[in-house]
């Protein structure tokens, strides 16, 4: 499994696969890349044996992106959603977000939320081009380097 693909990932038969260890390391090295403070594998790890909804976007063998998901009694929470850099702006965070919306209203749920850096201006614009609105700010939720930084509280209605 590759997380930086050699060659050209075969987008056309793009799947989603539940995260299994199998795949942690692949995953690991995309959140390297996708981030300044990444999540680490005991997070993935605690996010599997909570039973979180932990999907994979796959392109052949190679991670296109993931998202981390938990469920509350009528809301779905989203921990992390990832697209590996070299496969942004191709739609793949817009279908990762669709998947998580049709696994959610699925489990009954009828809201959607998510917390985001303010400084994230580029994941903003996903998210609102994809019905989610700001409701709130969670003061210095967010480490960045030598201070913290406030993050963006975002819903979406299902």
């Amino acid at each position: 499994m590759n997380p930086v693909p050699d060659h050209s990932p075969d987008t056309a038969s793009a799947r989603f696969e539940p995260l299994t260890l199998a795949q942690l390391d692949a995953v690991l090295a995309v959140e390297q890349q996708a981030y300044a403070h990444p999540w680490n594998r005991t997070n993935f790890l605690d996010t599997l044996h909570a039973g979180y909804q932990a999907q994979v976007l796959m392109g052949g063998d190679t991670v296109l992106g993931y998202f981390v998901a938990m469920k509350g009694v009528d809301e779905a929470h989203l921990l992390n959603i990832t697209v590996a850099p070299s496969f942004r702006s191709q739609g793949w965070a817009r279908l990762m977000l669709d998947a998580l919306a049709i696994w959610a209203t699925g489990q009954g749920c009828e809201t959607l939320w998510l917390e985001v850096r303010v400084g994230n201006t580029r994941a903003l614009a996903v998210y609102e081009r994809h019905g989610f609105a700001r409701v709130g700010l969670r003061k210095n939720y967010y480490p960045n380097h030598l201070q913290r930084e406030d993050a963006v509280v975002m819903s979406r209605r299902l």
